[in-house]
């Protein structure tokens, strides 16, 4: 796995920056931290997907065409909208400055706009975030260590 020692310490650590600096109690931020690690998740799937989708293209196993969502879920990913991906969520609050709770807002409602299971499912309450406790916690999941984490990694920092 890839250096999973390294990132739950810095899950513990991103949860006593939570405990310590919010006046958020577990409860409060259970649901918003585990969007934001789907988020994650879903970003790392979707650059995957991206990645074999370029490959089939130019070794001629997919056809020179318009890429669909469908192309994203045959190779096990979400195609996410512009808004919802996660590097575009980082660059924009690196412009906007406190606009981080809205932006990931915004990524979650673009989400359920594109696909009708998770309709009303992701939580959209990132307002609740001191805006830099949530850019830490933003930052947290866009380590590299995080970026090039697996399923199974996910599936450990879910537990």
């Amino acid at each position: 796995m890839h250096n999973i020692e390294k990132i739950e310490g810095s899950l513990w650590e991103a949860a006593d920056n939570l405990r310590a600096n919010s006046k958020l109690t577990s409860s409060d931020y259970f649901m918003p931290v585990l969007g934001i690690i789907f988020l994650r998740h879903a970003a790392n799937r979707f650059e995957t997907a991206t990645r074999l989708i370029e490959e089939d293209r130019a070794s001629g196993r997919m056809p020179k065409r318009k890429v669909v969502p469908e192309d994203y879920l045959r190779r096990r990913a979400l195609w996410l909208p512009e808004t919802a991906r996660y590097d575009y969520i980082m660059d924009k609050a690196a412009i906007s400055g406190n606009d981080l709770p809205r932006l990931v807002t915004d990524a979650m409602s673009a989400i359920e706009a594109t696909f009708q299971s998770p309709q009303g499912v992701l939580p959209k309450d990132y307002g609740i975030f001191e805006p830099r406790v949530l850019e830490d916690l933003m930052r947290l999941f866009n380590s590299e260590e995080i970026k090039r984490a697996t399923g199974d990694v996910f599936g450990k920092i879910y537990e």
